[in-house]
């Protein structure tokens, strides 16, 4: 427990120190922001600053901080250093950067950010990658939450038979994504989220306090390696992959334009884009702790304590509704169902609702109108549908799209990192702080995707590949540097 009380602090002193380091770098001004220059009802318009905020951390959240963190812990103490040190120096700042720049440039998309700063051809291929990263959300996180449903109405209501049939529940989240998607951004979205984010809030604050009152004797991470993992796979790349949410994800850069569009100042930027992140990675933390106590607990695991077992220690959905039972009672299964259930469905909806938005800014389509956003809509969702049903046929369906969802979330967030630094070479801003986390998170991109995840490389050609592309792309970055220093300087 001292490894994770001193990992909160530092996630706290992050957002206090360093945080306000990486907004002086930025420097926010007084211009006019895009939700009143662009205001339409729509998407673009004005919204409270906790609204915002609140509505920000759900839709980066999702599930990712509490099922990520629970099978990161597998790894043992060592998700206690990527949690912090990714999420102060890496996503916190990936987040931030990203949401400003959306904000400064009229509200644009991820793809277009990227297309500014890396060129016009990246952009068509962040364009594609993004669209499909974005299907893939939305085709997970109806699946597994439908079926979650499904087995709550089967467990406690069987007499409503049609309650029991998990299509009846994919039908009903596909409905309210649609709609969600179609609305103003202010009808369900500005409503409902911050009360589901309150909710996971209070669910990781009561399970903070359960912590300190349990104090339970877990791996410290000047353990290091010496813990035995649970998980067959590799600690590198695997943990910096499992572990998006919570420390960096490129899912986030495609949601922090939807709440660009809507903030009054600036200034509101660190709070938001920075606050929500680091907010993030203790929720991350918590769930991490709590899943060390499940995991690693001496002398008795906590899976030995409770109904289930070593037999569920691979299934983080039943480790939540387990450790909330256990520890927060009838009140704690209601949370459980809320961030196992409600958290991927609102992560779902505004993953299609940014969808939507990067089509259509990419085909110039106005979305004042309902009917031009249904242009947009019906082919997407009959993709996702077509996604989702394959999903369903594979028996290895959901793990297929789950890895490459892993993969391709990550590697959005290099190809924004490395626009960033761009950015603030071109600025004559002090680059470093991006480019260290574009340079590793490229190298642990390049290593899963031709590991035994993916491509199922031999480790040692995956290392080798990964290696290869690391110097290529510090020559890449030393060439360019050079030609834009020289420009300047004439």
């Amino acid at each position: 427990m001292v490894s994770f009380t001193l990992s909160l602090v530092a996630l706290v002193l992050g957002y206090l120190v360093y945080g306000r380091l990486v907004e002086k770098v930025f420097a926010p001004d007084d211009r006019v922001t895009p939700a009143v220059a662009k205001a339409d009802g729509i998407d673009y318009i004005v919204l409270p600053n906790w609204k915002i905020f609140m509505i920000q951390f759900l839709n980066i959240a999702g599930t990712g901080p509490i099922f990520g963190a629970i099978m990161g812990a597998q790894f043992g103490p060592a998700a206690y250093l990527w949690i912090v040190l990714g999420c102060i120096f890496a996503g916190s700042v990936h987040d931030y950067l990203g949401g400003m720049l959306s904000l400064r440039n009229g509200g644009i998309n991820q793809p277009e950010i990227i297309g500014n700063y890396l060129g016009k051809t990246t952009k068509k291929v962040m364009l594609v990658f993004a669209v499909f990263l974005l299907m893939m959300v939305g085709a997970v996180f109806v699946y597994s939450p439908a079926t979650l449903l499904q087995g709550l109405c089967t467990e406690h209501i069987p007499s409503v038979s049609f309650l029991s049939d998990s299509v009846f529940w994919i039908n009903s989240i596909f409905l309210y994504y649609l709609i969600a998607t179609m609305l103003p951004i202010d009808k369900i979205i500005g409503k409902v989220y911050p009360l589901f984010a309150v909710s996971l809030l209070f669910m990781a604050a009561a399970l903070l306090v359960m912590l300190f009152v349990k104090h339970p004797d877990i791996p410290e991470i000047w353990e290091g390696l010496s813990v035995e993992a649970l998980t067959p796979d590799a600690i590198f790349p695997c943990l910096f992959i499992t572990i998006a949410c919570g420390a960096i994800s490129g899912f986030h850069a495609t949601q922090s334009p939807l709440m660009a569009r809507c903030m009054k100042s600036e200034k509101q930027g660190r709070p938001i884009f920075y606050g929500a992140m680091i907010t993030e990675g203790i929720v991350a933390l918590i769930w991490a702790t709590v899943a060390m106590y499940f995991f690693y607990n001496q002398p008795t695991p906590g899976y030995e304590m409770m109904e289930g077992g070593k037999d569920i220690i691979n299934k983080a959905p039943s480790i939540v509704s387990i450790i909330c039972d256990n520890w927060l009672g009838l009140f704690g299964s209601i949370l459980a169902i809320l961030g196992v259930v409600a958290a991927p469905i609102t992560s779902g909806d505004t993953a299609l609702r940014s969808c939507r938005l990067i089509i259509a800014d990419f085909i110039h389509l106005e979305q004042r109108s309902i009917r031009k956003r249904l242009y947009v809509c019906v082919p997407l969702f009959a993709a996702v549908i077509a996604l989702l049903v394959w999903q369903i046929s594979d028996a290895n369906g959901f793990k297929t799209i789950w890895n490459w969802f892993g993969w391709s979330n990550q590697t959005l967030s290099v190809f924004m990192l490395w626009a960033i630094t761009v950015y603030l070479v071109q600025q004559k801003k002090p680059y470093i702080i991006t480019l260290v986390p574009a340079l590793f998170m490229t190298v642990v991109c390049v290593t899963y995707l031709f590991s035994a995840q993916l491509f199922k490389l031999d480790g040692t050609i995956s290392a080798i590949i990964a290696a290869a592309t690391l110097l290529v792309a510090l020559v890449w970055f030393v060439v360019w540097h050079r030609k834009v220093t020289n420009l300047t300087n004439k």
